[in-house]
C-alpha cells in the first residue's frame, strides 16, 4: 500500500516502462495517483490505443506523453521512419501555415492512440553546427525564424486535444556535447545567449504554451548547476508569467544520473521549480538494462523525493504546487478532448518535397554508401530505413567512418562505383565530421558523376560533389530524395550508368 508521501510523489512522476503492455507495478502506481507515462519506441505495439486505454482506466487523469517531432524524431513510426516533416525542413521552407498544419497533424496522431502530450516542438536555436543532439531538430539558427515557427507549431498542436511541450529550456542549440552522455557547458557570451536562445521560449510563454521541458545544460553565468536543478534558471519562466507545467528532461541521462543520481536529481529538480519529472527510457542502459529496470528507475526517483520530504530539503508545499499544475493541465486536456478538433488538411509529402533543395538527376538506379554517424539515445538518425528507401533494392553499404579503416571505406566506395546505378554518399555531418568530408572527396575521385544526399545541417564549406539537401533522416525525406534522383533514365534505354543527367 502506497503511503501518503509516496502518493504525493507519484503525482509528479512520469516514468517510461518496458514492453507493449502496462506492467503490473505501473498499473498499481497509476491507481495510486501516478501522473502518467511517457511512451518510447519499445512501447509501440500493434494496438497502442488499447495500451493507452489500460493506462487511463487505472488513472483517468494520466498524462500520456510521446517524443513525436517529425523528421529525425519519432516514436510512433520508429520502425519505418517519420512520414512528417522535421523542424529543419519546415525552417528551410519558412511557411508558417505548413508548420501549423504539421503541429495539428502531430496532435491528431498522438491523440488517435490515446496520448495527450506532444513532447515538441524544439525551441532551440541551433547556432553550433557541431551540435550532436539538436541539429535539424531545430527550425534553424536564427532566433526570429525559430520563434515564429515555434509559435505556429504550438498553435497547431494545442488546437487539438493535446498539450505542446517546447524544449529544451534555456536552449540546447549552442553546445557540441550531448547531455545524454555528458554535462554540456555553455560558454557563449551571456548577453548573446539571452538575446538569441531565450527568445523562442519567451515567445512561447507569451503565446500560452502548456508546458516547457528543461535542458541539463550549465550556463556558468547563472550558476554551476544544470538548468534542470537550477532555481535561478527555472525562475525566469515564472518571472515571465509562465504558470504551466515545467517538465524535466529525462533524469536517466548521464548529465543527471552520473552526477547527482536519479533520486537526488528528482528531489533537487522539484526544489528548483520542476513540476513533472520525466524519469526516462529504461532501455537507455543498453546491455546493462535489467528486466525490472523501469521499476528500479521509478523507485529510485520516488525514494529520493520521499527522503527529501522527510529530511526537510524539499518542502511539501513545493511538491503540492507542482502536483496542482499537473492536475490543472490534465483537466484542461479533458476539456479539449470533449470539444474535439477540426480535421487537418495536410500533405506531408508535398511539404517535404518543397523543402528539399539541391541536385537532381535522371538515374536508373542508386548505389548508396551510408556514412552517417551512429544513432544517439535521443535521435535514431542512422536507422537503416533511410538508406533502404534510397537504394530501393539496389546496392547499399553501411560505412561507420569513425570506426572503419580508410582501406575498408575505400573498398565500400569501389563496390558502389562498380555497382549498377548513380553513386550516392549518404551523410549527416558534412561540416562537423572531417571523416565524412574525406569520404566524399575520395568518392569524387572515383566517380565524378556521384552525388551526396545530406540529411543533416547544410554545409557551409563546399563539397566536390553535388548535394541533395534533405534536412531530416526520415522516411518521407528519403522518398523525396530518391524521387529527385530517379527520373527519365528509369524508363529509358536500360543503361545503368552513362549520363545520369545530374544537375545542381
Amino acid at each position: 500500500m502506497t503511503d501518503e508521501l509516496e502518493r504525493l510523489a507519484n503525482a509528479v512522476l512520469w516514468p517510461g516502462f518496458l514492453g507493449t503492455e502496462a506492467p503490473q507495478w505501473l498499473v498499481a502506481e497509476l491507481e495510486e495517483g501516478l501522473a502518467g507515462v511517457v511512451y518510447f519506441g519499445q512501447n509501440i505495439g500493434e494496438d497502442l490505443s488499447a495500451l493507452s486505454a489500460q493506462i487511463l482506466r487505472a488513472n483517468p487523469d494520466a498524462l500520456i506523453g510521446i517524443d513525436e517531432e517529425g523528421g529525425n524524431v519519432t516514436r510512433l513510426e520508429s520502425a519505418t521512419g517519420s512520414t512528417l516533416p522535421g523542424a529543419g525542413q519546415l525552417g528551410v521552407l519558412d511557411d508558417v501555415e505548413a508548420t501549423r498544419a504539421s503541429g495539428a497533424e502531430l496532435a491528431r496522431r498522438v491523440t488517435a492512440i490515446g496520448g495527450n502530450v506532444v513532447l515538441g516542438p524544439v525551441a532551440d536555436v541551433n547556432t553550433d553546427p557541431r551540435n550532436p543532439v539538436i541539429g535539424v531538430r531545430s527550425f534553424g539558427d536564427d532566433e526570429t525564424l525559430v520563434s515564429r515557427h515555434v509559435l505556429a507549431a504550438v498553435d497547431g498542436i494545442q488546437s487539438g486535444a493535446a498539450a505542446a511541450c517546447v524544449k529544451h529550456f534555456p536552449g540546447h542549440g549552442d553546445t557540441h556535447l550531448d547531455s545524454h552522455h555528458a554535462s554540456p557547458v555553455i560558454s557563449l557570451d551571456i548577453d548573446e545567449f539571452e538575446r538569441v536562445h531565450l527568445e523562442p521560449f519567451r515567445a512561447a510563454v507569451a503565446a500560452g504554451v502548456d508546458s516547457i521541458m528543461t535542458a541539463h545544460i550549465v550556463v556558468p553565468a547563472w550558476g554551476a548547476e544544470p538548468a534542470t536543478l537550477n532555481p535561478r534558471v527555472l525562475g525566469m519562466l515564472r518571472n515571465w508569467g509562465f504558470d504551466g507545467v515545467i517538465i524535466s528532461d529525462a533524469l536517466d541521462m548521464a548529465a543527471i544520473r552520473e552526477t547527482v543520481g536519479i533520486g537526488a536529481g528528482a528531489a533537487r529538480a522539484l526544489a528548483a521549480g520542476v513540476d513533472l519529472l520525466c524519469i526516462g527510457n529504461p532501455t537507455n542502459r543498453g546491455g546493462a538494462t535489467l528486466p525490472d529496470q523501469d521499476r528500479r528507475d521509478f523507485l529510485d526517483a520516488r525514494d529520493g523525493i520521499v527522503a527529501a520530504l522527510r529530511d526537510g530539503s524539499l518542502q511539501r508545499t513545493r511538491i503540492e504546487e507542482a502536483a496542482a499544475r499537473v492536475a490543472t493541465l490534465a483537466g484542461a486536456l479533458r476539456e479539449r478532448a470533449d470539444a474535439g478538433s477540426a480535421p487537418v488538411d495536410f500533405d506531408p509529402r508535398e511539404i517535404v518535397g518543397r523543402a528539399i533543395t539541391g541536385a537532381t538527376a535522371d538515374a536508373e538506379a542508386l548505389a548508396v554508401v551510408d556514412a552517417r554517424r551512429r544513432s544517439t539515445l535521443a535521435v535514431d538518425s542512422a536507422s537503416a530505413y533511410v538508406a533502404e528507401v534510397l537504394a530501393a533494392g539496389g546496392h547499399r553499404a553501411r560505412v561507420d567512418v569513425a570506426r572503419t579503416s580508410l582501406d575498408e571505406q575505400d573498398e565500400a566506395l569501389d563496390a558502389a562505383v562498380a555497382a549498377d546505378g548513380l553513386t550516392v554518399i549518404l551523410l549527416d555531418r558534412p561540416d562537423a565530421d572531417d571523416a565524412q568530408r574525406s569520404l566524399v572527396e575520395r568518392a569524387a575521385v572515383r566517380d565524378p558523376d556521384g552525388v551526396v544526399v545530406n540529411v543533416g545541417l547544410a554545409p557551409q564549406r563546399p563539397l566536390p560533389l553535388p548535394i541533395v539537401e534533405v534536412g531530416a533522416a526520415s522516411l518521407v525525406g528519403a522518398q523525396a530524395a530518391r524521387e529527385r534522383l530517379i527520373g527519365r533514365a528509369s524508363t529509358g534505354d536500360g543503361s545503368s550508368r552513362g549520363d545520369a543527367g545530374l544537375a545542381d
